[in-house]
């Protein structure tokens, strides 16, 4: 009797330990992914950070769209920009594109890419010639855009000396987060909005654009008469970004916004 209770009594208790090991080792398992150090890679250091925001909402059709994509693998495959991209130091420079309109549509178009000259820029060109529109119509959510935005320059592998928000557009903001906000939150991070306002609907747009959008060290305004002059103007915008804002303007953050006109 007594050899019988102990074999009960220690396959009871063995089964009893076996059973607060389930119970234990997920806790266990938990403790340990809490514990265990995260392992994070440090964002690469380039000499600029450029974000394309391209306007894809209800006014621009799709001839117009291709106008703006045309014009900027154009810009892309420029000498002037491309010298332009050699000469913003050794760091390279880290450019990416977003789609966008509404308040819920803004949309990768192209990832952060490299680019240290022509082989890079013509190589980005290219993929942007193959680029759909990912963002058919909407309203125009330009708070909202400048929210997904600034998420997108935080998440990015590089960390540029300069980081620039680049819109292009043809309207004001009309739905989403308000403007005001997300542009002045962006100005604490030291990021620099750039325009160009597309002028073909609204012929006062360039003001607004001066008034309400751009933003930051540096800042400035190109204008387009219309979409057939996007490519001149987005040329020319890539060119300013590319070589930077003057001395000056770096040394007091968020002073001295500039307007170029682009007639």
């Amino acid at each position: 009797m007594n050899v019988a209770y102990h074999n009960l009594h220690w396959t009871f208790m063995s089964r009893v330990r076996f059973l607060r090991q389930l119970v234990c080792l997920p806790l266990f398992i938990c403790f340990l992914m809490i514990a265990r150090p995260t392992m994070t890679l440090a964002a690469e250091n380039v000499d600029l950070q450029l974000l394309l925001a391209v306007d894809s909402s209800s006014s621009v059709s799709d001839a117009e769209f291709d106008l703006q994509m045309r014009g900027f693998a154009q810009a892309f495959r420029d000498p002037d920009v491309q010298a332009a991209i050699r000469g913003a130091g050794d760091r390279g420079v880290a450019v990416a594109m977003i789609h966008w309109s509404g308040a819920d549509s803004q949309v990768i178009a192209q990832d952060w890419s490299l680019l240290f000259g022509a082989d890079g820029a013509n190589s980005f060109a290219d993929s942007l010639d193959q680029t759909p529109r990912y963002v058919e119509r909407g309203s125009t959510a330009l708070g909202s855009m400048l929210d997904y935005a600034g998420a997108m320059l935080r998440a990015s592998p590089y960390t540029g000396q300069r980081q620039v928000i680049d819109i292009s557009g043809d309207g004001r903001a009309n739905q989403g987060k308000p403007l005001a906000p997300e542009r002045e939150a962006l100005l604490t991070q030291d990021v620099t909005i750039n325009g160009l306002a597309i002028l073909n609907e609204d012929d006062t747009l360039d003001r607004y654009y001066r008034e309400q959008v751009i933003n930051g060290t540096g800042a400035f305004l190109i204008t387009a008469t219309d979409y057939e002059d996007f490519a001149r103007a987005i040329r020319r915008k890539l060119l300013r970004e590319l070589e930077g804002a003057p001395l000056s303007h770096r040394q007091q953050r968020g002073q001295g916004i500039q307007l170029s006109q682009g007639n």
